[in-house]
Parts: structure tokens; C-alpha cells; sequence
């Protein structure tokens, strides 16, 4: 006797699942899984963005800054902070207000008052000062600025010259950050050839770098830059000077990045893939920079980004201590040189605009440094 079966309904689970729907995480490669963990960081991917935004104005300074870095006004020396002000009843609708200046005879200064008065328009791509960008493209559009070209416009106030410090802060961008790219470049090189040197070969090799790495560690930060930074010619161009203190810098940044490097090629010098690309007769150079850097790129990215915080730390440190960039070239450092004496900090305390520059630009940088660090290995549960 047969028995007919009634067709049942199919599930919805039981439905083939498209080929697209299907989960594509095992076929990722390390650069997507990275990123899909560093993104799990919010305060990383923040500061992602911080990051981006600050050498974006360095890299635009000219056109960011409302004047340039040498435009001065004598009668604004220590004028404060200006602030935009919007009206929708009256024309312009974004201004600020003017200045009176008064000599007071016991400070020798100027005592400024809001001169209601006094109205300045405020617009974007305003035309100013004449610059070049990048020292290449001649313009004077400056992405703010007075409708009135030549009216006073301080949104951090000035310096003692009466020189826009918002303008020399922006200005001081591409300096500080600058050093400190340009400077873990150097230690890259450095910390690549004798930590990947000390690593693969080993024995007396190892020995020596070393030795060499830990003589280094050895000796104090602060005077070693000191001593180097004395060094170097008081008559030397402002550009000479920019390259030998990056130079030092580099001299001593490289130590720990080395130490890294050494650690993870003693990791992986005997992996399989590794004694295969010798058994395969591949020379060492070629095992080195085609199966074994790639292997943790990642960390080594990680520890650069951690490293360029103290290298415009450094770069602050000696220009604020008077042995680093000195004037006319404009750094956080040297802006910060300018503003440590107790008269500006009680007249004119804006002029640690730079100080709050550094904090932020270092806090960042840490940040997605500790994002990248633990995003380095995603195969890690």
C-alpha cells in the first residue's frame, strides 16, 4: 500500500542562500580586516579625522590663514581675540567689531576696549595679502577674512609685533608636522636595516647592533639633543637648520622601531614560508623585503604612528629651549619660545594657542596610534 506524502511548505531558512549573501570575511584580505577592526575604535577613527584635518592645513597653510605669517600691524601689538558676531537686521551680516588702543604708562602697553562702533565684514575667499602656494602658485584669496582688505582680523589676537597669531599658528603646521614625518622616514630606514639586519642574521651580527642600539638607550634624551642641537652653526640658513634638527631627531628615534623590527623577524625566521623562499634559492634580501616585511607591515605602521608624537614633541622641546628652529622660521616650538615669559602669560596668554596645537596634534596621533596597534593583527580573537 503506498502512502502519498503532502508536500510541505519550504522554510524560509531552508531557502538556498545567494552566492553574494554569503559571508565574504574569510576571503578578506589583512588591509580589509584592519580596517574593519580599526573602525570598532571610535575615538581612533575621531582622531583619524583630527589627523587628516591637521596636514590638510599644513599642507595649505598660504590659503588657510587670513594673512601671512610676516604681516604685522605696530598699533595691535598684544590686541586680544576678536569675535565674529552674526546680525540678521543689519548689513554685514558677519562681522567683527574694531579696536581702541590706549597707552597705559604703568605696563607700557596698550589697553584695548570693543569699538561697537566699528564694524568689519567677514567673508569667505576674501582677497588679502599676496602669497605663493607652495611657493608655486602666485594668489591672495584667503579662505576667510575682512571684506575690507587691511582691517584688523585677530580671531587668536597678536604678538608683540602685532602679527596675526591664528595666521602664525596655521602657519607653524607644516614645521611641526612636517619634522615629524620627515623624521620617522629617517628612523624607518635606520630601524628597517639594522633591526631587519640583527633579526635575520643572528649571532654576532645580532650582537653587535645591539650593543650599538642599547649604547643609545643609554644615554639621556634631553641632553643628547641639547649637545646635538649646540652643534649645529649659528650661521646655517633657516633650511639648513630645519634638515639637521630633523637629522637629530631621527638619530635617536630609530632605536625602538628597531628593537620591533628585530623582535618579529626572530618571530617569523622560522616560519615555513620562509624556509621555503630559501630552499627556493631566493637571496636574502629578496626573502626579506618579499616574504617577511609584508608580514607585519601593520605593526611596523602602527609604530611610526606612535613615533611621530615625539618627534614634534622634540622638535617643540628644542625650539622652546632656544636650540632648534629659531626666527623667521614659524613652529609651534618657536611660536611658544616667544610666549614664556611671565608678561605675555598675564597680557596676552593667547599666544599659548600653539601650546593647545601641540596637545591636540600629539593626542591624536597617540590615539590612532593605539587604534592601529591593536588593529594590527585581526586574526587575533
Amino acid at each position: 500500500m503506498t502512502v502519498l506524502q503532502t508536500p510541505t511548505a519550504a522554510s524560509p531558512d531552508d531557502a538556498p542562500v545567494p552566492a553574494a549573501a554569503e559571508p565574504t570575511l574569510a576571503l578578506a584580505s589583512q588591509r580589509t580586516l584592519i580596517w574593519r577592526r580599526f573602525k570598532r575604535n571610535k575615538l581612533a577613527v575621531v582622531s583619524l579625522w583630527i589627523v587628516g584635518f591637521i596636514y590638510f592645513t599644513a599642507a595649505f597653510c598660504e590659503f588657510l590663514a587670513p594673512q601671512t605669517q610676516e604681516t604685522y600691524a605696530s598699533d595691535r601689538a598684544y590686541a586680544p581675540p576678536q569675535l565674529m558676531k552674526v546680525s540678521f537686521t543689519s548689513s554685514p551680516h558677519l562681522f567683527v567689531n574694531g579696536y581702541k588702543g590706549t597707552p597705559n604708562p604703568e605696563t607700557l602697553l596698550r589697553d584695548y576696549t570693543v569699538d561697537k562702533s566699528q564694524r568689519y565684514g567677514i567673508r569667505l575667499f576674501a582677497k588679502g595679502d599676496h602669497y605663493k602656494l607652495w611657493g608655486l602658485i602666485p594668489s591672495d584669496r584667503h579662505l576667510i577674512g575682512p571684506s575690507q582688505p587691511g582691517a584688523p582680523f585677530h580671531l587668536l589676537g597678536t604678538d608683540d609685533q602685532g602679527r596675526d597669531n591664528l595666521s602664525r599658528v596655521i602657519y607653524g603646521t607644516r614645521i611641526s608636522m612636517s619634522v615629524g614625518l620627515i623624521g620617522v622616514s629617517a628612523a624607518l630606514v635606520l630601524g628597517l636595516l639594522l633591526g631587519g639586519i640583527s633579526g635575520y642574521f643572528g649571532g654576532l651580527v645580532d650582537g653587535i647592533v645591539q650593543r650599538v642600539i642599547e649604547f643609545f638607550m643609554s644615554i639621556p634624551t634631553l641632553p643628547l639633543w641639547l649637545g646635538l642641537a649646540a652643534a649645529v652653526p649659528p650661521g646655517w640658513s633657516a633650511l639648513k637648520t630645519y634638515f639637521a634638527i630633523t637629522l637629530i631627531l631621527s638619530l635617536i628615534g630609530w632605536t625602538g622601531l628597531a628593537r620591533v623590527i628585530r623582535s618579529r623577524f626572530l618571530q617569523i625566521r622560522g616560519e615555513d614560508f620562509v624556509l621555503a623562499a630559501e630552499l627556493d634559492g631566493a637571496r636574502w634580501h629578496r626573502v626579506v623585503g618579499r616574504h617577511m616585511l609584508p608580514a607585519f607591515t601593520s605593526h611596523i605602521i602602527a609604530s611610526l604612528t606612535l613615533a611621530v608624537p615625539g618627534m614634534i614633541l622634540g622638535e617643540t622641546a628644542l625650539s622652546f629651549l632656544g636650540l632648534g628652529l629659531q626666527a623667521p622660521v614659524v613652529s609651534w616650538g618657536v611660536l611658544l619660545s616667544g610666549a614664556q615669559s611671565i608678561r605675555v602669560l598675564t597680557a596676552a596668554p593667547w599666544l599659548l594657542a600653539a601650546g593647545a596645537a601641540v596637545v591636540i596634534a600629539v593626542m591624536a596621533l597617540n590615539f590612532v596610534g593605539d587604534g592601529l596597534r591593536d588593529a594590527a593583527d585581526p586574526y587575533e580573537s
